[in-house]
This record gives structure tokens, sequence and C-alpha cells, in this order.
């Protein structure tokens, strides 16, 4: 897979939520920047297109856009107001 990011992402361990449809499911980001991020889920799940993500550290709630899954891996893109 190429890389086609704008901006470089940074190594991170965070626990976050991902969360739709009225569920939640806990996960961690494994790298982030301003544009999106790498996020690993317990188990392999079938993901919309869009959904929101609060980092548990500073609360924000991002809405996201699905761009890749491998396995248990998916990245998203950070959604503009």
């Amino acid at each position: 897979m190429s890389d086609r990011r704008k901006i470089d992402r940074s190594d991170v361990d965070l626990v976050a939520y991902i969360f739709g449809d009225g569920g939640s499911q806990r996960c961690r980001v494994f790298n982030i920047s301003e544009d999106g991020a790498g996020i690993e889920l317990p188990t392999k799940l079938h993901m919309r297109a869009t959904f929101k993500m609060m980092l548990e550290r500073d609360r924000i709630i991002r809405d996201c856009r699905f761009v890749w899954s491998s396995d248990t891996r998916i990245g998203v893109v950070f959604k503009a107001d």
C-alpha cells in the first residue's frame, strides 16, 4: 500500500472509543495526525463508511471516514467540519 498522507503521523498508544448506530467499541489508536489515525480493534469488525471516535485522554469527538482495513487494524481520515 502506498502512503498518500499529506501529514506524517506520530506513533502513539492511546485508548479510544469508536461509536455509531447506538453502540460503542473500545479500541487503541497506534498512530495519529491532524488529518487521521490508525486504529487497532479488539476483533475484526465490519466498519461503516463514517463513524465517530473519541480519545479517552482529551474526550474530543472526531468525525471519521473509513479508508482501509487489514485484519484488526483500520485507517481513517478525520472529516473537516
